[in-house]
């Protein structure tokens, strides 16, 4: 098992930025942040294998940020350009698996953390 812990969450207007911050009790080859908006289902935002490739969803492509300090046990999303269908709670993922290449597969991911909200306004 691995224990996640999320912070940064908080409330910015459009085009606003935000930093998440996710410290893992261990480092995993797997690791990424999902998001879940009311009344939606739960969506992979980005991923980050442990040699350092990365993953995005194509709505955050551009805006978004996923890394990673090993040495640290932390990873970071940086969220810039932030729009208003950006508001969701966030949740920091780890993989106990070793899969070739990481993915936004929800399967993949059996470790979660209790998660951080965002909110963008217009």
């Amino acid at each position: 098992q691995v224990q996640l812990a999320e912070s940064g969450g908080g409330s910015v207007q459009a085009g606003g930025s935000l930093r998440l911050s996710c410290v893992a009790s261990r480092n995993t080859r797997c690791m990424g942040w999902f998001r879940q908006a009311p009344g939606k289902e739960r969506e992979g935002v980005a991923d980050i294998r442990s040699d350092g490739l990365t993953s995005y969803v194509d709505s955050v492509k551009g805006r978004f940020t996923i890394s990673k300090d090993n040495a640290e046990n932390t990873l970071y999303l940086q969220m810039d350009s932030l729009k208003p269908e950006d508001t969701a709670m966030y949740y920091c993922v780890a993989s106990t698996y070793f899969p070739a290449v990481c993915s936004n597969h929800i399967a993949l991911y059996d470790n979660w953390g209790q998660g951080t909200q965002v909110t963008v306004s217009s």
